[in-house]
């Protein structure tokens, strides 16, 4: 790679350490080199890529998933979502997490975005889908997972967004974005 196709502000990594290596997640240190010479640490949470799903069924309404999630001591009303596993297609990850949190498989599934969710120190990174044509299909789901079934308008998960009931980002980015696409 040519100094000219770096992307800018690009930093070499010179030495890495390994710190924690997880079911979910593993934790690095770097030291890094900066363009001008200088050197730094930074710390990255490596995590695998992940699907998110903003499921429509034909009456409209979407299907959203609630469950608790420690980090945040509280019970999360989320759009399906998961890892994709080692060798699996990123629209396959997005079939499999519709059957395992929803009991439903898409018909059609159209991308809405994709984004990195802290790119300051994690690499993990989510493909946003739209999925529509929905007929069931359920798959067993994770042992760990307590999940319930809620549906609501597209338009009432927007108003969720604006009084605070829906605070995930995935959540809050994939509803807008098919809320405007349907409007």
């Amino acid at each position: 790679m040519t100094a000219e196709s770096l992307p800018f502000g690009f930093e070499r990594v010179t030495a890495t350490r390994r710190i924690h290596e997880g079911r979910i997640v593993n934790l690095r240190d770097d030291t890094v080199e900066l363009a001008d010479g200088r050197c730094a640490q930074r710390e990255i949470v490596e995590h695998a890529e992940v699907v998110a799903i903003v499921p429509l069924d034909s009456d409209g309404a979407v299907i959203l998933v609630r469950q608790y999630r420690h980090p945040a001591q509280d019970s999360l009303l989320e759009i399906p979502a998961g890892g994709v596993d080692a060798g699996e297609g990123i629209e396959d990850a997005a079939q499999r997490e519709l059957q395992e949190e929803i009991g439903y498989r898409a018909g059609h599934l159209e991308r809405l975005s994709g984004f990195y969710v802290a790119p300051g120190y994690c690499t993990e990174f989510i493909h946003l889908f739209l999925a529509t044509g929905l007929t069931e299909s359920q798959i067993g789901g994770d042992e760990d997972e307590n999940i319930t079934i809620e549906r609501v308008s597209l338009a009432q998960a927007v108003r969720l967004i604006e009084t605070g009931e829906i605070k995930d980002g995935k959540s809050i980015i994939g509803l807008l974005l098919a809320a405007r696409d349907r409007a």
